[in-house]
C-alpha cells in the first residue's frame, strides 16, 4: 500500500517539475537507451528517467501486484523487436519476486500482421470532435508464450455463496503454463475479431506455511475438490470480441463471449467447460477513447506504433482530460459433463481482487466468495483531476456466485462500494488505491499496481 501512494506522489512531483518545455527537452534526447539514461536519470529529468528506468527498451524494471495476499513485485524485462514491411515480431522476457517470496517467470513471443492500419493515440479535451479519435481496430496476432508462477498466499473459504469468515484458510500454488493464442479480424464496421487459444496447465497446490489455518486443516477433497490430486490441464478456447463506438464516438463497447474446455490429461473426473460473458459499454465525456490493452503489445511493451521498432511510449507528460461512465456485466457459467467437478483453483472468485488482479465486490477479503458459476454486475464513474494522469473513481458492484447454474437467479445479490484515485500516466503500469464499503463484512483497502505496462496486453489467466 506504501508503495501504491509513493508512486502516486512520485509521477504527481515528475509531472510538476516537468510541466513546461517538455517538448524541446525531447527533441534533445539520445535515441539508445544508455544515451537516454546518462542524459534523464542522475536527478537530470526526473519524468523521462522514470519513464526509462520503467517502460524503456531493450531493458527495464518490471514492477507490480503478484497476486493480492502475495506483495508487491519486482525484477526485470527485456524486450526485443525484428520488424519487416509486413510484420512485426516482438519478443519479451521477464522475471519478478516478491517480498513474501512469491515469483513469476515468463517469455512471451509476438507476430503482428502490420500490413492493416495500425492504431493511433487519441488524447481527449473538452473541444474534441469526431475527427480527434482513432477506434482501436482489430488486427491479425499471433502469440506464443511460457509462464510459471508461484503463489505462496493464497485464501480459501469454502465454495458457494454460503461461506462464512470462520472458514478461511490458506495455501499456496504454483502454476505453469504453456500455450499460444490468435486473434483474427472479420468485420471492420463493428471492429470485430475471432481468436483461438490452447494452453498446457500444470498446477500444484500446497500447504501455506506460516498461517493460522492451511486448507489441508478444515477442507477435504469434497469439499475442495482437486486439493489432494492436481492433473495436467489441456485448455482450449475460443471466443469473439467486438468494440465499436457510437454516437459520434462518445459510446464504446468491449464485448466478449468465450467458450473454454479443459480437459484433465492425467486423471479422470476433473474436466469442464467454460462459458464466459464479459460486456463492458463506456460513455466517454470527453470523446476520448478507452484505454483498452492492445493486443499488438507484449506485457512489457507500450509502443504506439509496432509497426516502427523506435516508436515511443505514451508520453507521462501528455495532459488530457478524462471522464468515463461504465457498466460492466460479467459471467461465468460451467458445465461439467458426465459428474465431474472443477477443481477449486479453477473456479472464478469474488470479493477484494481475484488471482488476475480484477477487483469485484472490493469491501470483502480477497478470494471471499468461490463457485463454478458467477454473476457480476460493476457501475463506475472515473475521471482525471484536471489535466493530471492521476484520477478518482467512484463503483458500486452486485455479484452472486453459485455451485449450479441455475443457482443464479435465486441467490441472494451481494453489494459493495468503492471510491479512491486511480493512475494512467504514458506507459506506467495502471495503478489504483480504493476505499471499499457496503458489504456485510466491513471495509477493505486495496492498493494494486498491474502486472502489465498501460496499453499492453495481459498475460494468460490464472484460471
Amino acid at each position: 500500500m506504501v508503495r501504491i501512494l509513493s508512486l502516486f506522489l512520485l509521477l504527481a512531483g515528475s509531472l510538476w517539475a516537468q510541466q513546461s518545455g517538455v517538448t524541446n527537452e525531447a527533441q534533445k534526447e539520445p535515441p539508445d537507451e544508455l544515451g537516454k539514461f546518462k542524459y534523464n536519470c542522475l536527478f537530470k529529468h526526473i519524468a523521462g528517467c522514470a519513464e526509462l528506468l520503467f517502460t524503456g527498451q531493450p531493458v527495464h524494471i518490471a514492477v507490480g501486484s503478484i497476486a493480492p495476499q502475495n506483495g508487491f513485485a519486482a525484477g526485470l524485462a527485456y524486450v526485443g523487436h525484428n520488424d519487416t514491411p509486413d510484420w512485426s515480431t516482438s519478443w519479451t522476457a521477464d522475471a519478478v519476486a516478491s517480498n513474501n517470496a512469491s515469483w513469476r517467470a515468463g517469455v512471451y513471443l509476438k507476430f503482428v500482421d502490420t500490413r492493416l492500419k495500425t492504431m493511433k493515440p487519441s488524447f481527449g479535451t473538452p473541444s474534441a470532435g469526431s475527427t480527434d479519435t482513432t477506434p482501436y481496430p482489430e488486427q491479425p496476432v499471433f502469440n506464443l508464450y511460457a509462464q510459471s508462477i508461484s503463489l505462496n498466499k493464497l485464501t480459501f473459504f469454502g465454495l458457494g455463496p454460503d461461506t462464512t469468515t470462520s472458514g478461511r484458510s490458506f495455501f499456496g500454488m504454483t502454476e505453469h503454463i504453456l500455450g499460444g493464442n490468435a486473434i483474427r479480424p472479420i468485420y471492420d464496421r463493428l471492429n470485430m475479431g475471432i481468436y483461438g487459444e490452447i494452453n498446457g496447465r500444470a498446477v500444484d497446490i500446497r500447504p501455506s506455511r506460516g498461517q493460522p489455518s492451511s486448507v489441508e486443516q478444515l477442507y477435504n477433497e469434497a469439499a475442495a475438490p482437486g486439493l489432494t490430486q492436481q492433473p495436467f490441464f489441456l485448455q482450449l478456447g475460443g471466443g469473439l470480441r467486438i468494440r465499436p463506438s457510437a454516437f459520434n464516438d462518445l459510446l464504446h463497447f468491449n464485448y466478449d463471449v468465450s467458450y473454454r474446455p479443459f480437459f484433465a490429461m492425467s486423471g479422470p473426473g476433473f474436466s469442464f467447460q467454460r462459458l464466459t460473458f464479459d460486456l463492458n459499454q463506456e460513455i466517454s465525456l470527453y470523446r476520448k477513447n478507452p484505454l483498452a490493452p492492445r493486443d499488438t503489445n507484449n506485457p512489457n511493451d507500450c509502443r504506439i506504433d509496432p509497426s516502427d521498432p523506435h516508436s515511443p511510449c505514451p508520453p507521462i507528460t501528455s495532459r488530457s482530460l478524462q471522464g468515463s461512465l461504465g457498466l460492466r456485466v460479467y459471467s461465468v457459467l460451467s458445465m461439467t459433463p458426465g459428474g465431474d467437478l472443477v477443481p477449486f483453483y479453477f473456479q472464478p472468485t469474488l470479493g477484494g481482487s481475484d488471482i488476475n488482479g480484477n477487483s469485484a465486490l472490493s469491501s470483502y477479503q480477497d478470494y471471499r466468495f468461490r463457485a463454478p458459476n458467477l454473476l457480476l454486475f460493476q457501475e463506475k464513474f472515473e475521471h482525471s483531476i484536471g489535466y493530471w494522469p492521476v484520477g478518482f473513481i467512484l463503483r458500486a458492484d452486485q455479484g452472486k456466485v453459485a455451485l449450479a447454474r441455475g443457482d443464479l437467479g435465486s441467490n441472494h445479490w451481494v453489494h459493495s462500494y468503492a471510491t479512491g484515485l486511480t493512475l494512467r500516466a504514458g506507459g506506467f503500469p495502471e495503478a489504483y488505491l480504493l476505499f471499499a464499503w457496503g458489504g456485510s463484512e466491513g471495509t477493505h483497502t486495496i492498493g494494486s499496481i498491474n502486472t502489465s505496462l498501460l496499453g499492453s496486453s495481459a498475460r494468460p489467466s490464472l484460471y
